[in-house]
């Protein structure tokens, strides 16, 4: 069978001109923002191509080029009521550079008078400072390449203002354009670059923040051999998303103009401040991902579809989203309703396979960030602590025991983070420490959690109490009674 290739594809947007440079070659910018430049190029509004960069050493360049760009996209979920997958080849690369073996070509980029845009995803680690990077020679850190890069086009355009990017990291950072333009300037400051070159930097180039939603299970080893029957071609660079996707990014409105997706009907907002739209997305769900993790995978379960159909476990993310999230947010009601609503919706989705065990990677940072703020805001509004919250914290803290039943569970986290664990669950099975020692050690250690979550009122007990029961009785006994009110009614 034939590889994906123009040879059985027609690309019918060859001619226009490469206008978007983008630093990642993984699976969430091709089905997310490579797609959405495809439905505008589509339109003939965007009437742009991108040329991705590969700055690491393992990536997708060579398949790219070999493929002519083009790629598969599976958008599968509900879509009115009903679930739909659909699919399409996507015609918005034109090439893939590597710029370790191509950086000559990658350089030749920043003499194109066409680029506009700059996309990223290099991960939340990729944006940072790096002391040894130079400018005379690859530099480790994306910031450090970028800034390069841009100086390279400060040079050849001798300061034209008119020759600037509109940049859009997607790096699930708060403030990320921020934050990767002030590494930047550092980067400038630390190389000894021109005052000029920093005024050009300002004057000619807009760094926007931004929020990007879509879940990208990526390619589908699953179901690979039915697809490739279905399309009659391979493609090694097949992408599943689900249909629901979500782009906010804080900046001018201008770029409506430039970037014309919500003309396309894309779910593209470009706004004065997203931090509306990220508190909503991080409380609800990815909060909700993070406390259903320990509560499912502990019960037996493998995926967010079987915890949102599982009875039991249904009930306990109805009751931490609706009863304790929903209520602490300080927006409409019925918009956070309905936003909480599309949430449980999305976990619905029978397409897609969303691991437990993926998102319960790093879970302490996790809990940190998405729920330990909504705990303290639901302390100041009912001055009493939420009991799913303090169910799904217990079985974090048993999920870090290590152990599922009589299988061992392969904890990814931070070496600190694994280590007190390990330490404080060691001695408790060596009845060195009572069960409530240890819940007191693990949730007064300020570096996991942000806070002495222990000098909290009833918190303690609350959670040494939950975890008894699960210790005793099971996780999904125990979730039983917590959901009949059978748990810890003299705690509180």
């Amino acid at each position: 069978m034939e590889q994906l290739s123009a040879n059985i594809v027609q690309n019918e947007y060859e001619q226009y001109p490469e206008k978007v440079i983008q630093f990642g070659t993984g699976n969430f910018l091709r089905a997310f923002l490579d797609w959405q430049v495809h439905v505008m190029n589509q339109h003939q509004l965007f009437r742009g191509r991108i040329v991705v960069v590969q700055s690491t050493k393992s990536g997708t360049v060579q398949t790219i080029n070999q493929q002519d760009g083009l790629y598969t996209i599976y958008l599968q979920g509900i879509k009115e009521n009903n679930p739909v997958s659909e699919h399409e080849v996507v015609k918005s690369i034109s090439r893939g550079i590597n710029i370790t073996s191509e950086y000559e070509e990658y350089v030749a980029l920043a003499s194109n008078p066409d680029l506009r845009f700059i996309f990223s995803n290099t991960t939340e680690a990729g944006i940072s400072f790096h002391r040894d990077d130079t400018l005379d020679k690859p530099q480790s850190s994306f910031p450090g390449k970028l800034t390069a890069f841009l100086y390279k086009r400060y040079q050849v355009f001798n300061g034209d203002k008119s020759k600037g990017f509109i940049i859009f990291p997607c790096e699930l950072i708060e403030d990320n354009g921020a934050e990767l333009k002030r590494i930047i300037v550092e980067y400038a400051r630390l190389w000894k670059l021109d005052e000029a070159f920093i005024s050009w930097l300002n004057e000619a180039n807009t760094f926007c923040n931004t929020l990007v939603d879509r879940i990208v299970p990526g390619f589908p080893k699953d179901s690979i051999d039915k697809k490739i029957t279905e399309l009659g071609y391979k493609d090694e660079l097949i992408v599943v998303g689900e249909q629901f996707h979500l782009f906010v990014i804080e900046g001018p409105e201008y770029i409506k103009e430039e970037f014309p997706a919500e003309l396309v009907g894309l779910n593209v907002h470009v706004v004065d401040d997203l931090r509306p739209f990220r508190l909503k997305k991080v409380r609800l769900l990815n909060g909700a991902h993070t406390l259903m993790s320990p509560v499912a995978y502990l019960i037996g379960l493998n995926t967010v579809y079987e915890a949102v159909t599982t009875e039991s476990s249904k009930n306990f993310i109805d009751h931490v989203l609706y009863k304790e999230i929903v209520p602490t947010l300080p927006y409409n009601e019925q918009e956070v309703l309905d936003f909480a609503n599309d949430v449980m919706n999305r976990f619905k989705n029978p397409f897609i396979k969303h691991y437990l065990s993926s998102i319960s990677l790093n879970s302490i940072a996790k809990f940190k960030a998405r729920v330990v703020p909504t705990l303290k805001d639901y302390l100041d509004k009912y001055e009493t602590v939420p009991k799913g919250i303090l169910f799904s914290l217990s079985a974090l803290l048993l999920f870090y025991r290590g152990k599922r039943e009589h299988e061992e569970i392969p904890l990814v986290d931070d070496e600190y983070v694994i280590k007190q664990f390990h330490n404080a669950w060691d001695k408790y099975e060596n009845e060195k420490l009572s069960l409530e020692q240890v819940v007191t050690i693990v949730l007064s250690d300020e570096q996991l959690w942000g806070v002495d979550l222990s000098e909290i009122n009833k918190l303690v007990d609350t959670v040494t109490d939950f975890l008894n029961r699960m210790i005793e009785k099971g996780v999904q006994e125990a979730l039983i009674l917590f959901l009949k009110g059978e748990i810890n009614e003299s705690v509180y």
